[in-house]
């Protein structure tokens, strides 16, 4: 882990590239919905939602607050903050049992300023201050690895029968012993904040609630702020659940912070939304609120940066849980840019320095029987802010808030491979690049073309000894393959070699453009699948070959979805297109060296094509059993999971229904407002479809229904499943049948390819038939196939 100094000293060091690129900022923020009042419509979907969730008895109401540095554009109220002893309508002023939301409030904010004064040395032992601390080996731990929840302690504390007070829960933490290496990995954990809170107290001789209500609080203007909240703010306190005493009403849920007098580094804390308002916008105007400081700029950049180890996640910063930033396609970025936390009774809230943006969520979902569950709505409103923003690039979040820069690079480094299987790059590299000598190449790749060693094609041939890098063409998803829009000509950033676009104002090579260059290369890691466009851009590259007369070689990679798994719906032929550039069956069970092959001579190109085998493949393997590292293809197939269903669910994507675009499960969810996800689920599970289907609620942040709640269900295929297509139209039949009013059919017949296959779904036939339709369309491909089959 970087030590916490040369944390504060970089994130100094990106406020100085803040400053500089203010116009930039400025340009972005341009883009974002600051300033204004969520739209009546808006609201209306927001409140559906929340409206939902307290009728399906997740929780009993809520307060949702959001807005900007400039201020507080949606506030309201939801349902109920009491059910029990008597129900009572929630309220905007609710004061709320923040739970764990104490540690980034209260606690973080409290050691942040300690830190500023140089009255406590985030990269010193805890047991400089606290002696006692470094008991049972735990002398090494820092300030800040209990920040970052890296201290290796335990999760809880055991809270016997002695730890009934304050001192008796310190002497717990005294006896505590470390489950791993300080620094090693992140392992949530109160026990790091209730040892913060003491820390608190014993630099500045005064108990956390009295540092807190004077240094952070009281400057605030959080009036509806503290620790032992007093008998008036009790009165309007969401209750949270039953003990001895009856039901808690301004006495706090967490049983360390009860065993502590109320007080304590990890709980404690009440508040109400509009404070936590206060507090927000105070953190995304640099540590400022109405003329009042509490923090400095460079405290708030350090928080944002990574300081947990990034080869694993969740990512953490100084306090805070680190996220993506409050915008459209926020599931597809690195985690970094945003700060949030949430709490145990059902609070959170997300501050995001990118898009100048906040989100709170307050519920009591633990009232009154601890059975209740936050996260639906949590996931949901998140959804519904960050779906009416724009979308960012990895380079705009890099160059709007500098401190993450390392974060993002180390999450777009490429992984490397392990082997057995050799990659056509990797062979090439083995040849010493003799194909190319002396050439001036032409390369098709984007991010999925790297060699063994995690580096990019690009670079390994524009290094290479006798070879001329001199054009560079990205096909759909661009370069970055992080775009789902045209894309426009550019200049890659390391080599400085012009980037042609193939998704922009054309998809086919610019004839002007070959004049200057010897031979193209080919290297694409394909999805396996008939409609995904990169087979299609290899169809033009060999065209391209033939009619400006250079040679073309392909660098061959493997089938992800198993290069022995054929079959699904035929496309017809006669219906060609950017999608389809051959009648190939849904799945072709072919690698892009073999399908070139195929292309070339079925279609008569007549290109010089010449493959550059893998090495060590064998057909029946899995991508995993490949050893090959795996980069996604597209900003929606983030995993092989994914990936897997990705053939099936997008035969209904053309549809007026969400796949899961906008949101963390592309391909696994779908759904659609119009949809009932418990009569769909139970339908599908019915049916012999390879997968398990479960109802699910969800809000894409862009594509179809972007903003809107939809209702459908997640699918997870069942083990060992090798069915081709089956689950695809089995998704059709079940939609077509239950809503043949509300579910675009005839939109889905480009994307199921077969006229006869899509006509007997729309006219009922079993999957029997269907079946048997696709096996008579696919025997004369099997045949076809053969001829090319190279492994």
């Amino acid at each position: 882990m970087e030590p916490a100094q040369s944390l504060r000293r970089r994130a100094i060091a990106a406020l100085s590239v803040i400053a500089v690129s203010a116009p930039l900022m400025m340009a972005f923020m341009s883009h974002l919905a600051r300033g204004a009042e969520i739209d009546m419509a808006s609201r209306d979907a927001l409140a559906h939602i929340v409206e939902g969730e307290v009728a399906a008895g997740r929780i009993p109401g809520a307060v949702i607050v959001a807005g900007d540095d400039q201020g507080v554009r949606y506030r309201a109220a939801f349902g109920y903050r009491s059910i029990e002893p008597v129900r009572e309508p929630m309220s905007v002023d609710t004061e709320f049992d923040l739970a764990s939301l104490t540690k980034v409030i209260a606690t973080t904010t409290a050691i942040m300023q300690l830190a500023e004064a140089h009255r406590i040395d985030l990269d010193e032992p805890v047991a400089r201050y606290w002696p006692s601390f470094a008991a049972n080996g735990k002398g090494a731990v820092t300030v800040a690895q209990l920040l970052t929840h890296t201290s290796g302690l335990a999760p809880d504390l055991p809270l016997g029968a002695k730890a009934q007070t304050r001192r008796g829960v310190l002497a717990e933490v005294i006896d505590a012993r470390l489950h791993a290496v300080p620094g090693e990995r992140v392992i949530y954990s109160d026990i790091n904040f209730v040892v913060l809170g003491e820390l608190v107290r014993r630099i500045t001789h005064r108990s956390l609630a009295g540092y807190c209500r004077q240094r952070i609080f009281a400057p605030l203007g959080m009036r509806d702020t503290a620790f032992l909240p007093d008998a008036a703010h009790a009165q309007r306190a969401a209750p949270t659940t039953a003990d001895t005493r009856g039901m808690r009403n301004g006495r706090v849920h967490d049983p360390t912070a009860a065993r502590m007098g109320g007080v304590s580094g990890n709980a404690g804390l009440f508040s109400t939304a509009d404070d936590l308002a206060r507090f927000a916008r105070m953190m995304l105007n640099g540590g400022s609120f109405e003329g009042r400081r509490i923090l400095q700029p460079h405290t708030i950049a350090a928080m944002a940066a990574a300081a947990s180890p990034l080869a694993t996640s969740p990512w953490r910063g100084l306090g805070w849980a680190l996220d993506a930033p409050l915008v459209a396609n926020r599931d597809r970025l690195p985690p970094v840019g945003s700060l949030y936390h949430t709490g145990y009774t059902g609070t959170a809230i997300w501050i995001d320095l990118v898009s100048r943006q906040f989100l709170i969520v307050l519920t009591n979902r633990v009232h009154p029987d601890d059975r209740g569950d936050a996260r639906p709505l949590r996931e949901q409103a998140v959804s519904w802010l960050a779906s009416h923003n724009k979308t960012w690039s990895t380079d705009e979040l890099s160059q709007a808030l500098p401190s993450i820069e390392p974060a993002v690079a180390a999450a777009l480094r490429l992984p490397t491979s392990v082997g057995p299987v050799q990659s056509g790059i990797d062979v090439l590299e083995a040849l010493g690049f003799a194909p190319l000598a002396g050439l001036r190449v032409g390369l098709v790749t984007n991010r999925t073309g790297f060699d063994s060693a995690g580096r990019r094609t690009i670079d390994v041939i524009a290094h290479a000894p006798r070879v001329r890098l001199a054009a560079i063409f990205a096909p759909e998803h661009g370069l970055a393959t992080d775009r789902d829009a045209p894309i426009g000509d550019m200049r890659d950033a390391a080599t400085g070699i012009a980037v042609y676009s193939l998704h922009g104002a054309t998809r086919h090579f610019d004839a002007a453009i070959l004049q200057h260059i010897d031979a193209l290369v080919f290297d694409l890691q394909d999805a396996g699948v008939r409609f995904f466009t990169y087979e299609t851009t290899l169809g033009y590259a060999l065209e391209a070959a033939a009619a400006n007369h250079i040679p073309l070689f392909v660098l061959d990679r493997p089938d992800p979805l198993g290069a022995d798994r054929v079959g699904g719906p035929m496309l017809d032929p006669g219906h060609e297109s950017f999608t389809g550039y051959f009648p190939l069956p849904l799945q072709p069970g072919m690698t892009m060296g073999e399908l070139a092959s195929l292309f070339n001579r079925e279609r008569a190109i007549g290109a010089d094509l010449r493959v550059i085998a893998m090495q060590r493949y064998v057909r029946s393997m899995g991508y995993v059993d490949t050893g090959l590292a795996w980069t996604p293809p597209s900003p929606n197939l983030r995993t092989l999971s994914q990936l897997d269903l990705y053939p099936d669910v997008a035969l209904i994507e053309g549809a007026n229904v969400s796949v899961g675009r906008g949101t963390a499960h592309p391909f696994e969810w779908i759904g659609a407002p119009w949809i009932d996800a418990v009569a769909l689920a139970d339908a599908l599970n019915a049916q012999s479809a390879g997968a398990h289907f479960a109802p699910v609620d969800f809000v894409p942040t862009e594509s179809t229904y972007r903003g809107v709640q939809c209702h459908g269900v997640s699918i997870v295929r069942d083990s060992g499943s090798t069915s081709v297509g089956r689950l695809g139209i089995a998704l059709l039949m079940a939609l077509h049948t239950l809503y043949p009013s509300q579910f675009d059919m005839a939109a889905t017949r480009d994307s199921v390819g077969s006229a006869e296959v899509w006509r007997a779904i729309a006219d009922g036939a079993d999957i029997r038939a269907i079946e048997e339709i696709e096996a008579r369309q696919l025997a004369p491909f099997s045949v076809l196939r053969q001829r090319y089959l190279s492994y």
